[in-house]
């Protein structure tokens, strides 16, 4: 006499039922407010006011696990209309809140909102999101860190610090007008005034910490007062000189994941570091 295996039709349902509600048990809804306004920024000694979401640059992380539903409710108070694309997210059923103006949606005008709706499906790691209209992003980005689901290990050895590093771009010049003179003319846009590691310069440039020495100790050769001049302008003027490069402090045998984005406009960036071990956890989109 054969025996089935099968459950009998009540009990299937009930089963699938349970799997359904575990998985539902996993996966939250996670909401975030996103209000793009305009913020004055201070990189190269000199501030301008840029568009940011939520007065910071670079913008807000958003954190996910894989499976999480979120949501993110734009709300524009700036004079130029918005978009925001999640980059390397898989819009599955949900390709309105892919961002680009005019292809998926019209731009959020000045003073109105719009809610973001997406599942991360079959994802994790690290993306960014960013502006997706005219060139706004080059202000406007920030980075998406996808979380394995709740039991889930990382496919390697858990790091001691998680430390998001987002390469950019900074221009003295309004990055709008750049955009509109390259529109009339035909011509390339001009090149950035500065590349960023977490919105900051670094000490290379003129106006940094080792620019401000070069010059100090040239002004040492050349007449008293002004070496006095360089040296208040210093302490009291230029407090940029002295933050303008992201450091990150390391432990010797501890393990550090970077999470490495090119949010540059047009340019490819390379990375490296001298001399540590290095591994490549995984591909970004």
């Amino acid at each position: 006499m054969a025996i089935s295996s099968r459950l009998p039709a009540p009990c299937s349902l009930l089963m699938a039922t349970l799997m359904l509600l575990i998985v539902q048990a996993q996966s939250i809804t996670r909401h975030y407010d996103f209000n793009v306004q305009m913020a004055n920024v201070t990189r190269l000694c000199a501030s301008k006011s840029i568009v940011t979401v939520n007065g910071e640059y670079p913008g807000p992380t958003l954190v996910a696990r894989e499976g999480d539903r979120v949501l993110v409710r734009v709300t524009n108070h700036v004079a130029h209309n918005m978009t925001l694309h999640w980059h390397g997210i898989r819009q599955l059923r949900s390709g309105w809140a892919d961002g680009p103006a005019y292809v998926t949606q019209c731009p959020i005008q000045t003073g109105q909102s719009y809610v973001y709706n997406f599942t991360v499906t079959g994802q994790r790691g690290t993306l960014w999101w960013h502006a997706h209209i005219s060139w706004l992003r080059a202000t406007v980005y920030g980075v998406i860190v996808i979380l394995p689901k709740l039991g889930v290990l990382y496919p390697f050895v858990a790091p001691h610090k998680e430390v998001p590093v987002l390469f950019g771009e900074w221009w003295r010049a309004d990055t709008e007008a750049l955009v509109s003179q390259a529109l009339r003319t035909g011509g390339a846009p001009n090149i950035s005034d500065a590349f960023t590691i977490n919105g900051l310069p670094g000490p290379l440039y003129n106006c940094s910490a080792k620019g401000t020495l070069r010059s100090l100790c040239a002004s040492m050769h050349l007449n008293l007062q002004r070496f006095i001049n360089l040296v208040t302008s210093m302490l009291t003027v230029r407090p940029c000189h002295f933050a303008d490069t992201f450091k990150l402090k390391v432990e010797p045998g501890k393990t550090y994941l970077l999470r490495l984005i090119n949010a540059a406009l047009n340019d490819e960036l390379f990375f490296s570091v001298a001399n540590p071990s290095v591994s490549s956890a995984s591909p970004t989109a």
